[in-house]
């Protein structure tokens, strides 16, 4: 990906029952992601002390991620159409002295999700940032 990378942060996550909304600050423009009320459970439950007793599936993709040797290094939102975003998972695998950087398809809300509870940092393209609708906080 040769576009130029805006950094990203979370500005804060909101949850109802019928959804999970990302607010996302890219500098010069917030803008808000959609995605299903489990994802922001999810978020809840990594952010609580207590946990939860079943793995999720995040939970799921470290683990496999872990196994496999491999480190997620970064999450870029690439993209939006009709309020529908795309993102990608930039990963590093690690097989003795060979190291290969792989990109994924992923949907945003996984790569936020594992972004977030990774501590991974989160970019989008400088065309996104332009074509994504501000919001006002």
């Amino acid at each position: 990906m040769s576009q130029e990378l805006i950094p990203v942060s979370c500005h804060k996550i909101m949850q109802s029952n019928s959804y999970t909304l990302f607010l996302l600050d890219g500098e010069t423009k917030k803008f808000a992601i959609y995605t299903d009320p489990q994802v922001g459970e999810e978020i809840e439950d990594f952010l609580s002390e207590e946990g939860t007793s079943r793995p999720k599936s995040h939970d799921l993709i470290n683990s496999i991620l872990k196994g496999l040797d491999a480190d997620i290094l970064q999450v870029i939102i690439h993209d939006v159409q009709d309020t529908i975003y795309f993102a990608k998972l930039f990963l590093e695998h690690k097989l003795k002295s060979r190291r290969t950087f792989l990109e994924i398809d992923a949907r945003p809300s996984d790569c936020l999700t594992l972004a977030i509870t990774n501590n991974i940092p989160i970019y989008c393209t400088k065309e996104l940032l332009d074509k994504a609708i501000g919001v006002e906080n």
